[in-house]
């Protein structure tokens, strides 16, 4: 067993073994899913931050950028970014002020119960794919480090994500999201200064960047304005009114916080999430193509960096990924028992909620770690997340918020008329499914409320 997987088993164990701890303090369902809603800015911007850090931005990005070079195609991670301050911004102060559980307890205040049992079906899907995409980074990650198939890898770190997960909840999530945000940033600013070190410097590297042909930032490289438009819409706006970040928001302690604490994840997460597009236009040249891009930045870091730094790094990826992760399989948990399952069964022990929902994110594991291994890669899983079904989400909640117009049936149209025109899109063959679902949404919403005022 080398040295490197040593390290990494220790630094999991002692996730784990705070998730156990962790566990003991859990007493409702509030405490599992947002932690009682008491983080103060410290854990709640790093919670935002490391949630939103996963696989897609250190392993998905840079083989993105390997592949396929930096164009203004290229939204990761500025998009995501930008998604970030878009919701402290607009919604974050108003999503903490509804006193909210999971986001589909929004749907129930404002459009009842059946409303909020459609959305919480439909926003299942994007959490499970999401889950899925960390899943396989971190399985990439453990085959780097050892001897074993990309296969196998993925089945163990899937066995991990759904312990680490089931036993800690969010509050053990946003106490180990302080020690993995400052494991992360350390591993990709050793990663960098490495990369630019072997490279020959500042300058030499800034030289290799603009000479190896991976950038161009002219709008024709970029390709069809529409196609651009979509790549910076499906993060920005696909997922500013996702369950993960959302889940973060609401259980800050006080709105101010909740605001402040996604401004200041937003600039940290432009900030750190520009490191491994560096990393990949400079360190790119020194492995040449390779069968699997997403096994760039592992592979990097192991020639290059010392056993001890090489650790840290692998341990910042799974930082990463495990913030991530645990957020994605708590979501569709949460939206199962607390809004479908808990209601239902008028279920009202709280220590019988927490059991339903850890039941949720072992079944939610399973079924990510079947994604995870039947996926085209780590990005295609995000994309898929970010799109499926958000446009209706995203009209649905801004004017459930800033709106007192729409109705049970506007709302239930506008839901199914996003997630309908998405798959629509895809399967006519569509370029810019999400925007075309967009549209949708937006007009199932329009005509929903004109139908609603010809009734009154």
């Amino acid at each position: 067993m080398t040295t490197p997987l040593l390290a990494l088993l220790a630094f999991l164990g002692l996730q784990l073994g705070i998730g156990i701890y962790i566990s003991r303090r859990i007493v409702s369902e509030s405490d599992y899913l947002v932690a009682g809603r008491r983080l103060g800015p410290v854990l709640t911007t790093f919670s935002i931050f490391a949630t939103w850090f996963g696989a897609e931005t250190v392993i998905g990005s840079a083989a993105m950028v390997h592949a396929e070079g930096l164009s203004l195609a290229s939204a990761e991670p500025f998009g995501y970014g930008l998604c970030l301050l878009l919701m402290g911004a607009l919604l974050a102060r108003p999503l903490w002020n509804r006193g909210l559980t999971t986001l589909a307890d929004l749907y129930r205040l404002r459009f009842g119960g059946g409303v909020e049992r459609l959305a919480a079906i439909l926003l299942v899907p994007s959490s499970v794919l999401w889950a899925g995409a960390q899943i396989r980074a971190f399985g990439q990650v453990l085959a780097t480090v050892s001897d074993l198939t990309p296969s196998t890898a993925i089945g163990i770190a899937a066995l991990f994500v759904v312990a680490y997960t089931m036993f800690g909840g969010m509050l053990a999530d946003a106490i180990t999201d302080v020690l993995q945000g400052g494991v992360l940033s350390i591993g990709l600013v050793i990663m960098l200064v490495a990369v630019v070190q072997e490279a020959g410097g500042v300058a030499a590297s800034l030289q290799l960047m603009t000479t190896s042909g991976k950038i161009d930032l002219t709008p024709t490289a970029a390709g069809p304005w529409y196609a651009t438009l979509e790549a910076w819409a499906i993060p920005v706006l696909g997922s500013v009114a996702a369950t993960e970040v959302v889940s973060r928001v609401i259980a800050a302690r006080s709105a101010d916080v909740a605001q402040r604490a996604s401004l200041t994840a937003g600039w940290l997460y432009l900030a750190i999430g520009s490191i491994p597009v560096l990393i990949a236009l400079i360190g790119g040249s020194f492995v040449g193509p390779m069968s699997d891009p997403e096994q760039l930045l592992p592979t990097i870091a192991r020639d290059l960096l010392p056993t001890v730094f090489f650790a840290i790094f692998a341990g910042g990826l799974i930082s990463a990924i495990l913030s991530t992760v645990d957020s994605t399989l708590l979501v569709a948990s949460g939206l199962v028992s607390h809004n479908l399952i808990v209601p239902l069964f008028r279920i009202s022990d709280e220590r019988h909620k927490v059991r339903i929902a850890r039941g949720g994110v072992v079944s939610f594991g399973l079924i990510a770690y079947a994604l995870a291994l039947n996926a085209e890669g780590v990005f295609a899983l995000v994309q898929e997340a970010s799109a499926f079904g958000s446009a209706g989400i995203l009209v649905t909640v801004v004017f459930a918020l800033f709106t007192s117009s729409g109705s049970a049936r506007t709302a239930a149209a506008t839901l199914l008329g996003g997630i309908l025109g998405y798959v629509g899109a895809r399967a006519a063959g569509i370029s810019i499914p999400f925007l075309a679902s967009l549209g949708v949404a937006l007009t199932c919403w329009t005509l929903g409320c004109l139908i609603d005022r010809v009734r009154r």
